[in-house]
């Protein structure tokens, strides 16, 4: 873990870092003199002096996980979204939050609050534009054709693509929706995950995941992810979510997860 990361102080508080290889920064609390409050998220990192802080970090490494957070869960909304065993939602393929607006959010908060059904379909996050590398490798060698195969021989020359980004990544989530069955895109997806090398860990009741969703650099996407073939009607655990960086929160349809 970076040095840098693991000597963040917020006022006398530093960060309690989990030690662990991959994806992002695991926090497990927070030291220092006396015990913390068990909000730690919202009375000390988002507290208005260190909240910029704590948001810079979050750029910088793409994805914070704080562990046993406390707290008031109106400060968030209920993440919307359902899937069936015949179709995926649009939660299911990588996405940024926000993708209907002008101006998508800095951060996107996700919190698996105390409750007494747990949470069992995953959250996959992966960095960004890397995953839609991954999605063009994994990609069944019948549907490569076209601008899709045009845009893979490119990664695979390590030459600059021709089209943008999202239009690749829309593409190849329209190709996919189109033509293949619902359980053969979630098989295809958990593939993408593992190229990609994707933040895919179980949630713990009272676990926020803060995600870099917009800024100059390193930015990353996420999904709602099943680990196995979904067979509904199984009691899953809720989700709530906010934009912590933004003054106001817009709803957005296409962000269910």
């Amino acid at each position: 873990m970076p040095d840098a990361v693991v000597e963040e102080r917020f006022g006398p508080w530093s960060l309690r870092v989990a030690s662990r290889s991959g994806l992002g920064v695991v926090i497990d609390g927070l030291a220092g003199e006396g015990s913390p409050p068990s909000d730690y998220v919202n009375a000390i990192l988002l507290a208005p002096e260190h909240r910029e802080r704590f948001f810079s970090l979050v750029d910088r490494v793409g994805l914070v996980v704080c562990k046993s957070v406390g707290g008031d869960d109106a400060l968030y909304r209920e993440v919307r979204g359902r899937s069936s065993r015949g179709r995926l939602s649009q939660g299911e393929y990588f996405h940024h939050d926000g993708c209907a607006g002008p101006v998508q959010p800095r951060v996107v908060e996700i919190r698996c609050p105390y409750q007494e059904v747990e949470r069992h379909t995953f959250t996959a996050i992966a960095p960004f534009p890397e995953v839609i590398e991954a999605m063009l490798l994994e990609l069944p060698a019948h549907l490569q054709t076209g601008e899709l195969a045009t845009a893979r021989a490119a990664i695979l020359a390590d030459e600059p693509l021709a089209s943008d980004w999202d239009d690749v990544q829309g593409g190849l989530n329209r190709v996919i929706r189109r033509s293949l069955p619902a359980e053969d895109q979630r098989a295809y997806l958990r593939r993408v995950d593992g190229h990609v090398g994707a933040y895919r860990e179980p949630w713990e009741m009272g676990e926020c995941r803060f995600i870099a969703n917009s800024n100059a650099g390193h930015t990353m996407q996420h999904r709602r992810a099943y680990v196995d073939i979904h067979q509904g009607k199984r009691p899953n655990g809720k989700l709530l979510k906010r934009w912590p960086a933004e003054t106001e929160v817009v709803d957005c349809e296409t962000c269910e997860r």
